[in-house]
């Protein structure tokens, strides 16, 4: 293979999906050639550990046949129908999958192009049961300050981002945010948990709780909080608030959906069951655009028992990528990689731990499962975070590269909680290949250091 570039960074005409973005950090992207299992190839022949599943989504690797092959087989029978014009029995497939997975009080899917799509269906979805059923001043949306739900106009107004109203805001209805739980920096995870909770109750006062449509969180935070987790308290309080006031609580779970060790996070707590569950990324793992919106079946009758939901999108439910969810899921499944996931993972954050024990530049390694993150931190004795004009994150990516691992980076809120890497690889990754992750990511840290902590220019 070539070891140039396939095109000059900047083509006078086409290029990639990067002509748009800013120019100073787009030319050292690896261009990608081909992919197999849990590895990326690029055009120089190096082949890349995939350590966040592109954005925590490509669950099943590359090249899977089974889902491929279900791909195939559904496009010769049947490429595409309208949703709103007629059924067809992929989708039905796809839903009673999903409905027998997630359990009772999740029994309906509306099907979506992904994740941002999903969390906005959702919405809509609530607000017309809201009318449905005589509500018709619930519209208020309530979110977590950080935190992340998409790229639409809606859920760019709902995400916890700091610099986001100064862009979008003139465009959008702006959710009311509260401080997130985070746990590291925090006197005790209980307490962060109190502290966000007494805050959500001080917002519903002061909006009035009959207008508050819904509350939106992460159980397990992604890119915009390094995989925060909350304490157990956080989330069982705000279902019994939600319960009191009629708000409905819905869990983002396109990030941490697959991943936890079971299927949903939401599963790990039985005393809290969100009304609502939006799925999206490893429901298709790369394969095709797939979201859900699993919902009760009592809340969809009494919607449907009244003016309907009848919102669509052209692509909604799209037969070939019914067909590749259904095959992900039976593949994760028969295969037991999300169970995989919480056994493999405490082997992956084992060696995480012991990473942070050399590295002055970790002060904390957290998650669940396949979906952790390390903390990064400029002076481990104080867990000082880094300055806003630093990019620890973006420094490791580089270096990730020279040892053999594709890093993903996107610094959140210019570091004002922290700076992060996540570590999310695909779910069929072995024991060994997860050690030399460990290995190579040391590695990497290792050669980092000197510039990450230099103080600049």
């Amino acid at each position: 293979m070539s070891s140039q570039p396939w095109y000059p960074p900047f083509p006078p005409s086409g290029g990639t999906q990067d002509v748009f973005f800013p120019r100073g950090g787009a030319g050292d992207l690896p261009t990608i050639v081909a992919g197999e299992g849990a590895y990326l190839v690029d055009d120089s022949g190096r082949r890349l550990l995939d350590v966040c599943s592109g954005p925590f989504l490509a669950n099943l690797g590359q090249g899977n046949e089974r889902v491929l092959n279900a791909m195939i087989d559904q496009g010769r029978r049947l490429t595409y129908t309208y949703s709103r014009t007629t059924r067809h029995r992929a989708n039905a497939r796809l839903t009673e999958r999903l409905a027998a997975l997630a359990g009772p009080g999740l029994e309906r899917s509306h099907l979506t192009s992904g994740g941002s799509e999903a969390v906005e269906m959702a919405l809509k979805l609530l607000r017309a049961h809201a009318v449905a059923t005589g509500q018709p001043e619930r519209h208020r949306v309530i979110s977590l300050m950080p935190g992340y739900h998409g790229a639409t106009l809606q859920t760019l107004a709902m995400n916890g981002d700091i610099a986001s109203p100064a862009l979008w805001g003139p465009l959008t209805v702006a959710s009311e945010k509260v401080p997130a739980p985070l746990t590291f920096r925090a006197p005790s995870a209980e307490a962060a948990a109190t502290e966000s909770w007494a805050a959500f109750e001080a917002t519903i006062t002061r909006l009035g709780a009959e207008q508050v449509l819904a509350f939106v969180m992460e159980p397990i935070g992604g890119q915009a909080s390094g995989v925060n987790v909350p304490h157990p308290s956080f989330a069982r309080r705000v279902r019994q608030t939600c319960d009191r006031y009629g708000i409905r609580l819905v869990f983002d779970e396109v990030v941490s959906g697959f991943r936890t060790g079971r299927f949903l996070a939401a599963q790990h707590d039985p005393e809290v069951v969100p009304d609502v569950v939006v799925l999206a990324k490893g429901l298709a793992a790369g394969y095709a655009p797939l979201g859900a919106v699993l919902v009760s079946a009592a809340l969809v009758e009494e919607v449907a028992a009244g003016p309907g939901f009848v919102v669509s999108h052209s692509y909604d439910a799209n037969p070939m990528a019914c067909a590749a969810g259904t095959a992900v899921l039976d593949e994760m499944v028969e295969h037991g990689l999300i169970e995989w996931a919480g056994t493999l993972g405490a082997r992956l954050r084992a060696g995480l731990e012991e990473l942070a024990r050399r590295s002055p530049l970790v002060g904390d390694v957290r998650g669940r499962g396949l979906l952790l993150a390390i903390e990064l931190v400029a002076d481990k004795a104080t867990s000082a975070r880094f300055p806003g004009d630093a990019d620890p994150g973006a420094v490791i990516r580089r270096y990730g590269l020279d040892h053999g691992l594709l890093l993903y980076s996107r610094r959140q809120n210019s570091g004002r909680y922290g700076d992060w890497l996540l570590i999310a690889p695909p779910l069929v990754i072995d024991e060994a290949t997860c050690d030399d992750l460990v290995d190579r990511l040391g590695a990497t840290l290792a050669a980092a250091t000197d510039e990450v902590l230099s103080p600049g220019p």
